[in-house]
């Protein structure tokens, strides 16, 4: 294992970072409840304008508890939560912890044979969701062993000047649901409470699996992960130790979604189990997340790059302050060298003291395992580990470390590391290896580097890389150089199918604002390209977009580009057929 712990930063510049810490052995629901009595005026939350305290996040916990044990969810059950970040989902998938349930963490916009999907390979007996959604879930119902499906609504968790508004606007558009579907509505849900007289709570803890988020992990293969009490509450340590700026009362801006390890790992369970403040934000927008950064003064905020990408172009941050801000975390995509250049620049001259911090981490280590401390930053790095968690550089698939500065596949160690994936035990034994150190290492299937001080550098994901004439690209690489162009806002490259090089590179361009497609920007940007990029490695086609697809938490959806490229690929085979 390398030592790169005696090497780190870390304690040289910030004598209250340690290496180790000393885990809380409770549950989610536990570690939060502890923080409830030591902050029960705090307020927990924020959402659309009304604000809960500690005390009643606990309360309504309880009751949700209680009325979960009423319809019979028991110990080890899996109930779906298909729910954006708003009050009912936060108080049931806590409840779901105390009664020792799994939750089981999905998109509520995804597609009717992905839900049917989810709900059959977690095999959950009860859905959570919104009442826009019910459709979805109701056509698929018969196929899968769901037992109750709880409806909640945003109007309910609204104040009520705030709900007269939002009937007025979003209610308008919602499809009504019959009055005698076949559903239990959220308000009747937590009366059934009061029929509870039994014990509720589990004596489930620290190994004991809480959630289920999904990935498609190494393979690309759309699966489970078992994650465990021990490692959300692991996280939540790890991330306050590695910002001693945070205080109890801190406000993190909740944008990143429940379902996605940034968002529950990051946003959500660090803050409730150490004391902060989360700024609620059910709908995934710059706009909205832009509004809520000024009106809260928010001292935290966290994100993909391509959400920091558009932050950059709205108009409403022209005169935003920025002073209260402590924290800008970058995540779940690889950031650029010129776009955190350019999100310096904007914090600086929006009175930030700070500047972004991007971290790495896979939704097998819940999310983030190393992150750039905030007093020294070297360019492309992604940071250093956090404390008891280890990161080691190895030639692909096997266990042989490689020296500082050779590239390999990243592997991690540590206390947030998965239990296995769902119903998969080939490939958790293929992704979860222990070596002869005696530790428990995550193959990632990306690649890096280590420098002599410990710092990690992010290369690309080893499925990520494009073959052309024998030579292997690396299309962040060439992202990074497009990226810098002063008339280009954001890029992305791929390999399309080449019958002479097996794949040929191509790259996207969305121009930047104020900047039209034209013939002749294209040859000014292949010109630019061509003294930057090898000669074997230079696009041999660039085409012009208003935008770029995105996966569902906001990363460029880059395998959606390439499925257009070999759809056209084959019409055109077609037609020389024909």
């Amino acid at each position: 294992m390398t030592e790169i712990t005696a090497k780190t930063p870390w304690k040289e510049h910030l004598g209250d970072v340690p290496f180790t810490l000393d885990y809380f052995r409770g549950s989610m629901y536990e570690a939060v409840e502890r923080i409830a009595e030591q902050y029960p005026k705090n307020i927990a939350f924020d959402f659309m304008g009304k604000s809960t305290t500690y005390r009643e996040l606990i309360e309504n916990i309880q009751k949700c508890a209680r009325s979960l044990r009423t319809i019979g969810v028991r110990e080890n059950d899996r109930v779906t939560i298909a729910m954006p970040n708003c009050p009912q989902a936060i108080y049931m998938l806590y409840a779901l912890n105390l009664v020792g349930g799994v939750a089981n963490m999905v998109h509520p916009l995804s597609s009717e044979a992905e839900l049917e999907f989810y709900l059959n390979e977690s095999q959950s007996v009860t859905v959570v969701t919104l009442d826009q959604f019910y459709g979805k879930f109701e056509a698929i119902r018969e196929n899968t062993g769901v037992v109750n499906i709880i409806i909640a609504s945003i109007k309910d968790a609204l104040s009520r000047p705030m709900r007269a508004g939002y009937m007025l606007t979003e209610g308008r558009k919602m499809k009504k649901i019959p009055e005698d579907a076949p559903v239990i509505r959220w308000d009747e849900f937590m009366r059934l409470n009061k029929a509870c007289f039994w014990h509720h709570a589990s004596g489930r803890g620290y190994d004991d699996v809480a959630a289920i988020l999904y990935s498609g992990g190494t393979t690309g293969t759309t699966k489970g992960i078992l994650l465990t009490n021990g490692n959300f509450n692991a996280l939540s340590q790890q991330i306050v130790a590695a910002n001693p700026m945070f205080r109890p009362g801190d406000k993190m801006l909740s944008a990143m979604p429940l379902f996605h390890g940034f968002g529950l790992g990051v946003c959500i369970h660090s803050m409730l189990s150490s004391g902060g403040r989360c700024v609620l934000v059910p709908r995934f927008t710059a706009k909205s997340y832009s509004k809520l950064i000024v009106k809260y003064k928010c001292n935290f905020i966290a994100g993909v790059p391509t959400l920091f990408e558009a932050l950059l172009r709205l108009p409403d941050m022209e005169k935003a302050d920025l002073s209260s801000l402590k924290g800008v975390f970058s995540g779940g995509d690889s950031l650029s060298v010129e776009l955190k250049k350019k999100l310096d620049k904007f914090l600086y001259d929006h009175n930030s003291a700070v500047q972004v911090r991007e971290g790495y981490g896979t939704t097998e280590t819940v999310t983030a395992c190393c992150l750039t401390p905030p007093h020294m930053f070297k360019e492309g790095s992604i940071g250093l580990p956090f404390p008891d968690t280890y990161i080691k550089i190895v030639k692909p698939d096997t266990d042989e470390e490689l020296p500082y500065g050779e590239e390999g596949e990243i592997l991690l160690a540590g206390p947030t590391v998965m239990q296995g994936y769902l119903n998969h035990p080939d490939e958790t034994a293929k992704t979860l290896r222990t070596h002869a150190d005696g530790l428990t290492w995550v193959y990632t299937g990306d690649l890096g580097t280590m420098d002599p001080e410990g710092f990690i550098y992010f290369k690309g994901r080893n499925k990520r890389m494009i073959i052309t004439s024998g030579y292997n690209v690396y299309p962040a690489q060439l992202e990074n150089i497009f990226d810098a162009h002063e008339k280009v806002s954001m890029s992305c490259v791929i390999g399309v199918p080449d019958s002479l090089k097996m794949q040929r590179v191509k790259v996207f361009i969305v121009p930047a604002s104020g900047v039209a497609p034209s013939e002749q920007l294209k040859e000014e940007l292949m010109t630019y390209a061509a003294k930057h990029i090898a000669k074997y490695a230079m696009p041999k086609e660039l085409e012009f977009r208003d935008n770029l697809p995105k996966t569902l938490v906001g990363k460029v959806a880059y395998r959606q580009l390439e499925e257009e490229e070999l759809a056209r690929a084959a019409e055109k085979e077609k037609e020389t057929e024909q």
